[in-house]
């Protein structure tokens, strides 16, 4: 066992006060603009700073330096440190775990409830034994442990070949977008209202994550031609240009209208609102459009438990069952294979009576 000693706090730039949310993990403080950030020791978990501070440094450089997407970081982040508080409480230290502890590990997580009457599904599981495989990896090829305990545990089994995201028809999409007031109290255009039903068109007509909409700015809806478009931020920094559907076209230019935002291509083009309904010159955050879209679903009377990504496989369904090809919704939806697009496709999920009669005995 190695001995228990006590590290000083240790500075590292000031990246770490810039990527918010990394989780337990990781929460460093700026100490002022330009300082460098001061990292306590208390935000790595304790069995990694008892290994030493080199080893507390590599820990944090697989989050900072390995992981440039934000949510990925956050997720990862999360299910390390949880790794290493349950491997401190049952008394190890970091160059004591082998493998059948990250198995106990993983098969008590499979059976945990995260809420009552509902345990960890497989691909959860197998995302946090993801995270802790590639966090002793990060610590093996820095030369911090001389192997992989996680290298040999196999996770559940998870094969997925049908999404769970909830779709809706083509009628319950043109109820809820049809549901959103767009004059206000006073008789004026709502610039909130515009928003929204902007934002989800985008989203349904684009098959765009909601991360690359909130981190869109005015600047990336532009003229392309004879016809408009827009530029998506997606994952690992790509840009992915989409042409406006008319709807979503019409959707936006009215909003900008409105809003007064098409004078600023640098601004946020989704921004949040103050208490007195005005807009902040912030972006809106994910998590505020998801509860933007719970709330608009309950005005619109619908019975669905939407989320964010409803929207893409609503668009990606509706496009598949009108003619349009898997090859082209992957395309649109910048997915690298299409067995990815294939999770959206819900036109197959209706069952006719005719295809069961068709069962003759």
């Amino acid at each position: 066992m190695a001995q228990k000693t006590t590290t000083q706090p240790f500075t590292t730039p000031e990246l770490l006060a810039r990527e918010g949310g990394l989780g337990p993990a990781l929460a460093p403080a700026a100490r002022g603009r330009g300082a460098l950030a001061r990292v306590d020791p208390g935000a790595v978990p304790a069995i990694v700073r008892r290994a030493g501070d080199e080893t507390a440094r590599r820990y944090l450089e697989f989050f900072t330096a390995n992981i440039r997407n934000r949510n990925t970081r956050t997720a990862y982040g999360k299910a390390v440190a949880r790794f290493m508080a349950w491997c401190d409480a049952g008394g190890f230290e970091l160059e004591d775990i082998e493998p059948m502890v990250v198995a106990a590990y993983i098969e008590q997580l499979s059976q945990t409830e995260y809420k009552p009457g509902q345990v960890y599904g497989p691909s959860t599981v197998k995302q946090h034994l993801a995270a802790i495989r590639m966090q002793f990896d990060w610590l093996v090829t820095g030369g911090r442990l001389t192997m992989n305990p996680a290298a040999s545990v196999r996770g559940p089994k998870h094969v997925v070949k049908t999404g769970k995201t909830p779709v809706l028809d083509a009628d319950q999409a043109r109820q809820l977008l049809d549901a959103i007031p767009l004059i206000s109290a006073g008789g004026s255009p709502s610039v909130v209202g515009l928003r929204d039903r902007a934002l989800i068109g985008v989203m349904v007509f684009s098959f765009a994550r909601v991360g690359a909409v909130v981190a869109m700015r005015v600047e990336d809806y532009f003229a392309d031609g004879k016809r408009w478009a827009f530029r998506l931020h997606e994952k690992g920094g790509k840009l992915h240009k989409v042409p406006a559907h008319h709807l979503a076209e019409e959707y936006i230019d009215a909003y900008l209208e409105a809003s007064g935002l098409r004078d600023t291509p640098k601004a946020p083009l989704f921004q949040s609102v103050d208490r007195n309904r005005l807009l902040t010159g912030k972006a809106l955050h994910r998590v505020d459009v998801f509860r933007m879209i719970r709330r608009r679903a309950k005005q619109a009377g619908l019975d669905v438990a939407v989320c964010c990504h409803t929207f893409r496989a609503t668009g990606i369904t509706a496009y598949l069952d009108n003619g349009g090809s898997i090859e082209k919704a992957q395309a649109i939806a910048n997915h690298e294979s299409p067995r990815t697009t294939k999770l959206y496709d819900r036109t197959s999920d209706e069952l006719t009576l005719d295809e069961v009669e068709r069962i003759r005995i």
